[in-house]
């Protein structure tokens, strides 16, 4: 009974969030961190691509046809490839963990003790949930751009899906913490799929 609660919430995941994608490798170039005098929108947008861990609390909601589906996660990245997601709430997938290590992609669900480890797990292009895939989304993409309103400076990039499909992400950064806030991604038709509101986020905190 107990492995087939874990199958379904890993199921339920699967389809509304895509937890079990990361993105793939980067290189990234030597900048100087922590520097909170950045003010100007290329500085800041150069600080945000240029990061290489972060820990955030976050808030997720994911958008399909019929339903909508809300999170509340940890998540912890180092680059190049060092990733884990805690979901903390809803109650019913409270406790599934999802790390990856580079090689090996592990599935937790504390609550029920059961665990499965993808041994060898190769690295796949695309997991909209995460800051790093933005971020090598904006740097591998021509259709990016950069703008500023008031305290805030929103970098934005279109990325071409399966069958056509082209969906928009936007990040939103303040320009006083150089923090993110939120990230938005919509389809063509300016529909939200998914929205992450970042409550707590600290940028490279391994430093």
């Amino acid at each position: 009974m107990k492995r087939k609660i874990f199958i379904i919430t890993l199921i339920i995941l699967v389809l509304c969030v895509g937890l079990f994608c990361f993105f793939t490798k980067n290189n990234y170039k030597t900048v100087e961190f922590g520097n909170t005098n950045i003010k100007s929108a290329e500085g800041i947008k150069e600080y945000i691509l240029n990061l290489d861990s972060y820990e955030a609390n976050i808030e997720i909601e994911a958008n399909s046809n019929k339903t909508q589906n809300k999170y509340t996660a940890k998540q912890t990245y180092k680059a190049p490839n060092l990733a884990r997601q805690e979901i903390i709430e809803p109650q019913s997938v409270k406790g599934l963990i999802t790390s990856y290590d580079g090689n090996n992609l592990k599935i937790e669900n504390t609550k029920l003790n059961l665990s499965k480890l993808y041994e060898n797990y190769p690295y796949v292009a695309d997991n909209n949930l995460w800051l790093s895939d933005f971020i090598n989304d904006y740097k591998n993409s021509k259709t990016n751009n950069l703008k500023e309103e008031e305290n805030i400076v929103i970098m934005q990039v279109k990325i071409q899906k399966e069958a056509k499909k082209e969906i928009t992400k936007t990040l939103y950064i303040d320009k006083n913490t150089l923090k993110p806030t939120k990230l938005t991604i919509e389809d063509e038709h300016k529909k939200m799929l998914v929205y992450i509101q970042y409550n707590e986020i600290k940028i490279n905190s391994s430093r």
